[in-house]
């Protein structure tokens, strides 16, 4: 049964993933995106109390 025999399979399994390893990652990578992130500053912000009662 040819089917058994994993030689050939396995030769275009690792082919693909060679294939796939090689194209997509420098496409995905070139991508700009529209908003870049902004670094936070290290202080943290001042926070009011909350005066409800709580009652």
């Amino acid at each position: 049964m040819p089917q058994l025999n994993p030689a050939p399979w396995f030769a275009i399994l690792v082919f693909s993933w060679l294939v796939f390893l090689t194209t997509i990652p420098p496409k995905i990578l070139n991508h700009t995106y529209p908003c870049e992130p902004t670094t936070q500053s290290a202080e943290m912000p001042k926070t009011n109390p909350w005066n409800w009662p709580w009652h």
